[in-house]
């Protein structure tokens, strides 16, 4: 009797264990420890916070993308300034219109057109300089203003030819929001290999009432590679372009105002106008070219 009551209670604890075990450790729960450390690791992680300068590159490469797919062409009051040799040239007024090179299939099925009209300085006020990719053997069509004007003819100029050069830090067919960008981006992707590079972002700067963000890069060691001092660029909030953009030199020790390298500024920007091959035509009645 007593051994059947043994027997029996082996029996019972063995049937409890089994159960115990069998709720305690299910298949899908055999490593809880390691479960919980696994859905910790698939927890979205906090995002990254960029610095200003890769903040900027990326507003940039974005801009760029939407120049390329929405914007066809503008109109704008352009202003620059250019400093050639050590000799810093005044504001240059510029009446511009622009249209975007636009690329299908490795084919250019819109060629990058531009059309300046000067206002001022009295020197060049007057001139005119026409230039449309492929057209005219690749030349520029230009004639001068003010009393120059007068005696001058119309010529037809390679873009990056002496005269088309003179007093020109650029040629013409870099000209343009586009282009703008392109330098922007690898202006920016040199500064971020630089230990010392400083960069700052601030909002609510307007440019002639139009909202833009700030961003200012800083590279203080000067080198044979490095093109500028300090550059500001300024990045118009509501159509996501840089309207404005300027750079300085390295200061000599104890120099407080910084000299300016080049200066650009697209003002009264308008976007996509419905410009047509009129606008860049020479024989154009509007137009003074011959």
């Amino acid at each position: 009797m007593q051994r059947r009551q043994f027997l029996a209670l082996l029996g019972s604890l063995a049937a409890t264990s089994a159960a115990e075990q069998s709720f305690a450790t299910p298949p899908h729960l055999v490593e809880p420890v390691h479960r919980v450390a696994n859905a910790a690791s698939l927890a979205p992680s906090p995002p990254v916070k960029l610095s200003a300068l890769d903040e900027a590159l990326m507003r940039a490469r974005r801009s760029l993308a939407n120049c390329k797919s929405t914007i066809n062409d503008y109109t704008a009051l352009l202003i620059k300034r250019e400093r050639i040799g050590d000799t810093l040239g005044p504001h240059e007024y510029m009446s511009a219109k622009i249209r975007c090179r636009k690329v299908v299939d490795n084919q250019i099925v819109q060629p990058l057109s531009v059309y300046l009209s000067f206002v001022k300085p009295a020197s060049i006020k007057g001139r005119e300089v026409l230039y449309v990719e492929g057209q005219n053997n690749g030349n520029l069509i230009a004639h001068e203003g003010g009393f120059k004007g007068r005696f001058l003819p119309t010529v037809n100029l390679p873009p990056t030819g002496t005269l088309a050069m003179r007093g020109q830090r650029y040629p013409m067919t870099e000209i343009g929001l586009e282009n703008l960008l392109v330098k922007l981006i690898e202006r920016g992707e040199q500064a971020k290999q630089l230990p010392d590079v400083k960069a700052e972002m601030r909002t609510g700067i307007k440019v002639n009432d139009r909202p833009c963000m700030l961003l200012t890069v800083t590279q203080p060691t000067p080198r044979p590679d490095l093109l500028f001092y300090q550059a500001k660029v300024y990045m118009d909030e509501e159509l996501n372009v840089p309207i404005r953009y300027v750079a300085y030199d390295w200061p000599a020790p104890g120099q407080e105002k910084l000299s300016v390298i080049e200066e650009y500024n697209y003002l009264n920007l308008k976007l996509n106008v419905g410009l047509t091959d009129a606008d860049f035509d020479p024989n154009n009645s509007k137009y003074n070219f011959y």
